[in-house]
């Protein structure tokens, strides 16, 4: 069955279109929560409440729209909201995003996908020891603790490792949207 059909299935209250559609996008979300969010919990729970919202709003999706760019939408807007309730520094360049969102329509001009595509870029521009834990903990979904393990190196050398990543990610994504608003 295509994404189309699954789709189709999923807006007449298929479970199972729900649960194959889950699979299909769950570590995307996830994977993509986890560079705004310091924890895996809080990234599990920004999954789980996207697939709640997709399961109450199934019958206002439209077959032929880009799923993937409605879950990036879904997935940003939670992140935001959640950085309003608990606001620090990590969150403020989100806050900046939707302040820009209200004068610019960012969903017309950056698709979820060129943003993946983008990102990927950017990880494979990492050094090739911090590519490799972070992608062993973004990808593989491996705890520091187990990283550290199988690298035989410290915790906290994988934490600094991700730290630097994410911080190098996060200066990337706001120069694209300041470029992208320059335009």
């Amino acid at each position: 069955m295509d994404q189309k059909q699954l789709l189709q299935t999923l807006k007449t209250g298929n479970k199972d279109s729900f649960t194959l559609l889950y699979q299909e996008y769950w570590s995307q979300v996830y994977n993509f929560s986890r560079l705004y969010l310091t924890t895996r919990e809080a990234a599990e729970e920004v999954v789980q409440e996207v697939f709640v919202k997709v399961w109450e709003t199934r019958e206002f999706i439209r077959e032929d729209d880009n799923f993937k760019g409605l879950l990036f939408i879904i997935t940003r807007n939670l992140i935001f909201n959640q950085s309003r309730k608990n606001f620090n520094e990590d969150f403020y360049k989100m806050t900046v995003l939707s302040t820009l969102e209200q004068s610019y329509d960012m969903e017309a001009e950056i698709e979820a996908n060129n943003l993946r595509e983008y990102i990927d870029q950017l990880i494979s521009d990492l050094p090739p020891q911090r590519q490799l834990i972070f992608n062993m903990s973004r990808k593989e979904n491996l705890s520091y603790k187990e990283i550290a393990a199988q690298l035989n190196i410290s915790e906290k050398t994988v934490e600094n490792q991700i730290s630097s990543a994410i911080k190098f990610l996060r200066q990337n994504l706001i120069l694209l949207t300041v470029f992208l608003l320059g335009q």
